[in-house]
């Protein structure tokens, strides 16, 4: 793991260093996402399979029903129940989220409405193993009233995964497909004989499929979610009342995603440093995914000591991380100030990894991102659309400002149009 100073002169510099690699883009990568991206827009399900062969094991991408109800059946009656549970909170946080149309009437009559309406499909990108980026993901899309919610997840060695099969079957989902990476994100916003297109497409998933995002995202072929869903990230915030081997759990936790996540500690206290790579060193020996935690940590680590709150607050700024722990005693001073993050959890009993289980989202920004958007929503599955009806008086009231701004503009067929109907 890195650690800086933020006293040094260079500190930024060297702070850049390491998070400027959520940004940078192997060129590479581009190509080959582009090559599949047209492969599978020439040659459709010939390519979807050759690309499951090759990259999954896999070679059937519609599940039948019976292998669907033989995986449920199963799963752990326990692991069913935290799901359930899951499900529920979810959904009734954001319940709260749904937006209301809007109606207004001027002095002049004039109307004016905003309408919102569910957009008509969306697919669910969840790696294999991921039950509750379902439930993240679909929930606020059935709350928008989405009406065609389609399953993409990868099966892993050939196999499904029940608990995701499970959460699909309490959301009421029967449209899936057994597909991966950037081929799987083509299929979904072109379609192919076997794979009808979505409107949108939503969920975390590899470089290739965020490449694969954006790139059908600006041909125009099917919408994505606002924020940049990548490797995560976490920032804690600690001082001397923070108990080390808590923040390391912390970092761990963020680290086992992936070997591109990005751990970050901040803090007051020297010596709680030395304690936390301690900790680190104790925990991780015996982590499942121990060979991915440690390179996270070593490639993405940060150890960061701080002089004061300022600097606290300027960091935080200019990481706008996914997550950040206030491990603090005297948190609330830190929430005075508008922290610019995807998530925030505050004190120590208030752990990220639990966050990601609801009611809040956990398809939350990356890369920065949190500096322009939002994680998932219900409002990523709704169109605002908004209405105009002039009256008569209204448009002779109106008309000659309009007509002005219209000839400012050097737009004289609006101009005309305005006229045509102040004549009328």
């Amino acid at each position: 793991m890195k650690i800086l100073n933020s006293t040094k002169k260079n500190f930024y510099s060297e702070l850049d260093k390491i998070i400027s690699k959520r940004n940078k883009i192997d060129k590479s990568k581009i190509k080959t996402v582009e090559k599949i991206i047209n492969n599978v827009r020439k040659n459709k399900d010939k390519a979807l399979i050759y690309y499951e062969r090759k990259f999954n094991n896999n070679s059937k991408i519609i599940p039948n029903k019976k292998e669907i109800d033989k995986a449920i059946k199963s799963l752990d009656p326990k692991v069913k129940n935290a799901i359930d549970q899951t499900y529920a909170r979810v959904k009734e946080w954001h319940k709260k989220q749904m937006p209301k149309d809007i109606y207004f009437k001027d002095k002049l009559n004039n109307k004016f409405y905003y309408k919102n309406k569910a957009i008509n499909s969306v697919a669910c990108y969840v790696p294999g193993n991921l039950p509750s980026t379902l439930i993240m993901c679909s929930t606020p899309a059935i709350i928008s009233g989405v009406k065609r919610i389609v399953l993409c997840t990868p099966r892993i060695n050939g196999k499904l995964n029940s608990a995701v099969y499970y959460a699909a079957s309490i959301l009421g989902i029967k449209e899936t497909y057994n597909l991966g990476g950037a081929s799987a994100i083509m299929a979904l916003a072109n379609g192919t004989p076997k794979v009808k297109s979505v409107d949108k497409i939503v969920g975390p998933g590899s470089s290739w499929v965020a490449l694969a995002k954006k790139m059908v995202f600006l041909e125009g072929l099917c919408g994505i979610e606002s924020a940049n869903l990548g490797p995560s990230e976490i920032l804690c915030i600690a001082d001397s009342t923070t108990s080390p081997d808590l923040a390391a759990s912390s970092m761990i936790a963020q680290s086992e995603h992936d070997v591109q996540s990005m751990s970050i500690m901040l803090t007051k206290d020297k010596d709680l440093i030395n304690q936390v790579q301690s900790s680190i060193k104790k925990q991780i020996k015996d982590l499942p995914r121990k060979k991915i935690a440690n390179k996270s940590l070593k490639d993405n680590g940060i150890l960061i000591y701080v002089k004061n709150d300022k600097d606290i607050f300027s960091i935080v700024d200019h990481i706008a991380p996914e997550h950040i722990e206030v491990l603090i005693k005297n948190y609330k001073k830190y929430l005075k100030n508008n922290i610019i993050a995807g998530s925030v959890c505050i004190g120590p009993y208030s752990s990220m990894g639990l966050s990601d289980f609801g009611p809040t989202q956990h398809s939350l920004p990356t890369h920065g991102s949190a500096k322009f958007s939002s994680g998932l929503g219900v409002k990523d599955f709704i169109i605002q659309t908004s209405y105009n009806e002039l009256s008569k008086k209204g448009v002779a009231k109106l008309g000659e400002n309009g007509i002005l701004m219209a000839d400012t503009e050097s737009l004289i067929g609006h101009s005309r149009s305005i006229k045509k109907r102040m004549e009328k």
